[in-house]
This record gives structure tokens, sequence and C-alpha cells, in this order.
């Protein structure tokens, strides 16, 4: 029986996890990224090799026998996103970096469209009733950010008068620590990426954006697409678009990708088969109207990674938005079992027409602190023992139902 090809997520020599631990978790591959270059500059040859070089190679200096298999990501620049000064530069810069890394002989590259920030959490280890703990996304807390401690103008129009009123008593129970705390939490989004902005900052980046909405964002996107496509179909490239985290607008800005009907849309708009999808079932399953295995059957021929992870919707929440925490890889809203023998039907699909790249990459993402966890300050939502947790019971479904032709 041949799974899914199982990968970790790895941020380098400075992450709280060695390269040593990898090989002893089962994991056959790695995901990274350059994450010390600045967006819209060029990956170099020599900095891609280096990375390379880190993951193939154990602290004492002997072969780790793992190898850097998918990059995530090669970040789109909000130059991009916006179409704003030096576009096409940024560009150029992008298909360099796709030509570099196909030299390297990586193939599948994931990016996110998403406006400003990436993921967005209220709270990056908050308490379970197991002991463990988990990233969290609260509704009324991100609101009172929004209106006393961003103070977006605008912002009371995104909230019914019950989730103002709830903001306002949170707010007002707030120390000054915690707010500054709630503040870097939403700003965090891809570790090391935001850590600096102020409140003023995010209020400029938020206006770059004003007069941006949805359809004009999903155009830019596909412009993005139509010029770096085809440098990555004649390189063989996979390149595979994350869904917004969560799948629905914060801060007044537009969000494009949250469903499948968004994906249906942009796979349509650039039909080839380098232009994918990262199916992340953990952001698109916030969504009460997520169907994994349904998404499976109508695009997973264009399934070029999948996250696997899951969340369970909480309160509070209001028509279209929800709150919800990160829950263990088994335990959340979507159906996982079902998403899963899915997606190996899928493999079986692709080996059958005779695909090359039939084995989906997948990885545990992210988990809950457990255990030694705790004593350890890894990057939000990676940690080594949850992690390990949820690739165990994933290794152990997709062992269970196998492919149906074996």
């Amino acid at each position: 029986m041949t799974m899914m090809r199982q990968t970790w997520r790895w941020f380098g020599p400075a992450d709280t996890i060695p390269i040593d631990a990898l090989p002893q978790a089962g994991v056959e591959g790695v995901v990274t990224a350059l994450h010390h270059i600045d967006n819209g500059v060029v990956w170099s040859q020599e900095e891609i090799a280096r990375r390379q070089t880190e993951v193939a190679t154990r602290s004492d200096g002997r072969p780790s026998g793992i190898a850097w298999e998918v990059v995530e990501s090669l970040p789109v620049s909000e130059v991009i996103k916006t179409r704003g000064p030096d576009y096409d530069t940024h560009i150029a810069n992008y298909i360099s970096s796709l030509e570099n890394l196909a030299a390297a002989g990586l193939s599948v590259i994931c990016y996110n469209f998403m406006p400003v920030l990436d993921w967005t959490r209220t709270r990056l280890r908050a308490p379970m009733d197991s002991g463990a703990t988990a990233m969290l996304f609260d509704l009324a807390d991100f609101a009172a950010f929004d209106l006393f401690i961003l103070k977006r103008p605008g912002a009371e129009d995104d909230y019914p008068p019950s989730l103002l009123a709830e903001a306002e008593a949170r707010f007002g129970r707030m120390t000054s620590d915690q707010a500054a705390r709630l503040g870097r939490n939403i700003v965090a989004g891809l570790p090391g990426a935001n850590d600096g902005w102020t409140t003023a900052q995010i209020r400029d980046h938020l206006a770059v954006y004003g007069d941006i909405d949805a359809d004009q964002l999903r155009r830019n996107l596909i412009d993005f697409l139509s010029a770096v496509v085809p440098t990555a179909e004649r390189l063989g490239l996979r390149l595979c678009c994350h869904p917004d985290d969560p799948p629905f607008p914060l801060l007044g800005l537009p969000r494009i990708m949250s469903n499948e009907t968004d994906y249906a849309t942009v796979m349509r708009a650039v039909d080839s088969p380098a232009n994918g999808i990262t199916f992340c079932t953990g952001s698109l399953g916030v969504s009460p109207d997520f169907d994994g295995p349904g998404f499976v059957r109508r695009l997973g021929h264009r399934i070029h990674f999948a996250h696997l992870r899951n969340t369970t919707r909480i309160a509070p929440s209001i028509p279209g938005k929800t709150s919800f925490y990160e829950a263990a890889h088994l335990e959340g809203d979507t159906d996982m079992v079902a998403t899963i023998r899915a997606l190996m039907a899928e493999q079986t699909h692709r080996r059958d027409e005779g695909r090359d790249d039939w084995q989906i990459p997948m990885r545990p993402d992210h988990g809950q602190d457990l255990l030694s966890d705790h004593d350890t300050q890894s990057m939000p939502g990676y940690p080594l023992v949850g992690r390990l947790r949820g690739l165990a019971e994933l290794r152990g479904v997709m062992a269970a139902v196998g492919s149906p032709s074996e």
C-alpha cells in the first residue's frame, strides 16, 4: 500500500526541533522556506543550496536521510498583490526564484494571496480541557482589537450590535499588557514576518487596499498566475495556493481563496497543471459549508499539496464568521477519515493515469502543545509532540483506509 508522502514543516536552523528528530518521527521529507529573505527578493541558488544542505545534515555531520521536498512558501509580495510600484520587477524576481528552485530539483511550491496578514489567531496557546494548549481565534477579541486597539475607520460596520457590545466589554476588562499581547498575536502571521508592526503601520498597509475589492484582488491573482505559470509549466513546477486563514474577510480586507468556488474559479481562469491547490483542511474547514471529500472528488486533480489539520467552531459567531480553535487532528469539525479516503482514491486514479506526480505530499499541519511541548517555545502551532501525535494518527488512517484497488 502506498500512502501519501509524509512531510514535516521545518523553519530552518532556528527551529526548536532539530533535523535529527525528524527521521525518528517517520518523516519522509521536509517542507521549508527561506524565511530570512525579504519578500520580493530573488532566492539565489546559493541560498537554496545552503538550506538543502541544512536539511540533509544531522547536527553531528552525518546524513539525515531526508531532503527538502516542498517549498512553503515562496511569498507573493504585497507589491504583486496590489499591483503596486515595481510590479514588473517583483514578477521578474519571482520567476527567477522559480528557475533557481527548479534547478535545485524542487518542484512543489506553496504560496498564498492573503492581503497584509497571513494566518490570524487571537490566542496562540489557549488552555484545553485535556491540559493541552492550542491556537484559537475568538471573534469578540478580534473585534475588540479592530475597534479599540487598531481603531480602524468603519470597523463598527462589520459587526452586529451584540458583538459590538461584547467586544467593548472584553476590551474594558483587558489590562494594557493583555491588549498588547492580543495585538502581537494577531499580527504574528507567518513566523518572523510581521513581528515588528505597530498599529500605525497596520493602518498604513490597510490603506493600500482602500480601492481594492475582492474582484480586483482576484484579477490581480489571475494576472500574477498568468505571468508566472508559463515558466512553472516549462520547468515542470507545481504551484499551489493556500486558502485564506480564516476563510472570511478581516479588517475590511478582501478574501478570495476561501472556499471551493473560489478555487474552481481560479483553476478555470489559468487552466494549467502548474496552477494548483494547497488543500488545507484546517483553513477551509472553519466554514460550516466545507465538504472535504467532495472538494477532493471535484478538484482533486489540481491538489499538489495537503495540509491535514482540524478545527472546531465555537461561539461567538455571526453569519459568515465564527470563532474556532485548533482541534486534535481527528477530533474537529472536518471528517478527516472520509477526506483522507478521498485523497488516497485520488492518488490511485493519478497512478492509473500514469501521472508522475501521483503521490500527494501531506503534512500534519499545526498541533496542540502536549506534554514536553509546554517546556519548549516552539513556533506557534508547530510543536514536536503535538504534531508527532497528529502524524501518527494520520498515518494510521492512511494505513487503515488504503486505496480502493489494494
